[in-house]
């Protein structure tokens, strides 16, 4: 039984329909859960055309609400007791404070897993919040059995926090399949874009913690020295009329294309893919970016240099605008240089992050827990 708080255009929805799709079905039944989300979060661009039958759980969405939150807590647990899950698989924070609250209070006896996807200990909450926050994942880890991490550094940090033991992590990075990508130029035709402009892409939620005001400064050193220069923004969020407001003045450098399922047109169309955020897991824009053979330009947060390898798939910076802009003049200024990276960044990406991987990762970490769970087995279960 898989819990999602949302199936929206990110990463762990992204994780979730790769498994749901390409796990073996005569080993695993294998369901989801999950809640609604407003239209310009994109969920219904996730699971509009996808072959996984999600059951809609009422209040499972992103917004906090006690009422909300504990009839969501026990229509979860009614699930539970009807499908009797071997083993609850929850992802992201408030799915997985209910998932595991309602394995417990269920009776059920099914093993428990965890993903965080990235975590929320840094550039979120204020000090008195985040103390708070810490204090739940405490209590949560207690009733875990597996704690997977996107990648080491973020395990690491987590386990800074004295959030779980190191005997409960495993730690499973993202799994990608990317569309067919174009050609360059019939990308930028399908987007409008000059044939020979430099072109720098940004993927994602327009979100604090991605810092688009931090895009818009880099975006602005770099129209200081390549004048030409496009900025293709694909993504939406809060604040999407922020940034609209920024870019004002350099209006025609600029194209805003909110979000877009054939995200590889965008990769295909840039010649640098940028990323600005205070904080990440592994993201997923990376990879792709890869996959695409584009190379990227990042922060240096989370896991991000598991992703990209610093200098040679891509070049990573401090949170700071213009270290990010010079890597990027740089990567825009030697074409021969950005094509070495974008060719090592696809060939380490699609070895690295495939969604075979992934399915193959978490079958067998689901296999590890058969002497865990505590289910207690009844004709209507069989299968985990």
């Amino acid at each position: 039984m898989e819990i999602i708080a949302r199936m929206n255009v990110g990463g762990p929805a992204t994780q979730v329909l790769g498994l749901s799709e390409g796990m073996n079905s005569e080993e695993f039944d294998h369901r989801l859960y999950t809640g609604h989300v407003d239209d310009g979060e994109g969920d219904h661009l996730r699971l509009r055309d996808a072959s996984v039958r999600a059951h809609r759980v009422a209040g499972l969405g992103r917004s906090v609400s006690p009422a909300d939150d504990v009839r969501a807590l026990f229509r979860l647990v009614g699930a539970m007791r009807r499908f009797r899950p071997h083993i609850v698989h929850t992802r992201t924070a408030k799915a997985g404070a209910l998932g595991r609250t309602a394995a417990r209070l269920s009776g059920v006896g099914a093993a428990r897993i965890h993903v965080f996807h990235g975590h929320l200990l840094h550039g979120y909450f204020s000090p008195a919040k985040l103390r708070l926050y810490i204090s739940a994942e405490r209590v949560l880890a207690s009733m875990s059995d597996r704690l997977v991490t996107v990648g080491a550094q973020v395990r690491d940090e987590l386990l800074a926090a004295g959030i779980g033991r190191p005997e409960q992590y495993v730690v499973i990075p993202p799994g990608v399949r990317l569309g067919p990508v174009p050609g360059r130029d019939a990308a930028r035709a399908e987007l409008g874009l000059p044939r020979d402009a430099p072109v720098v892409a940004y993927v994602g939620r327009l979100t604090r913690i991605k810092r688009p005001d931090r895009f818009l400064d880099v975006a602005r050193a770099v129209l200081h020295r390549v004048p030409a220069c496009r900025f293709l923004v694909c993504g939406d969020g809060e604040l999407r009329q922020e940034l609209e407001r920024g870019v004002q003045h350099v209006r025609g450098s600029f194209d805003l294309l909110g979000w877009r399922r054939d995200v590889e047109t965008v990769y295909a169309a840039a010649d640098v893919v940028l990323l600005t955020a205070d904080n990440e897991g592994t993201p997923l824009t990376l990879v792709e970016a890869g996959m695409a053979a584009t190379p990227v330009v990042s922060t240096r947060v989370g896991s991000v240099a598991e992703v990209v390898r610093d200098g040679h798939t891509g070049l990573l910076a401090a949170p700071d605008a213009a270290e990010l802009a010079e890597h990027v003049v740089r990567l825009l200024s030697d074409t021969g240089l950005s094509r070495r990276m974008g060719e090592a960044a696809r060939d380490w990406t699609t070895r690295a992050f495939g969604v075979e991987r992934l399915v193959s990762d978490t079958e067998h970490l689901y296999r590890s827990l058969r002497g865990v769970s505590r289910h207690r087995p009844t004709l209507e279960s069989s299968n985990i």
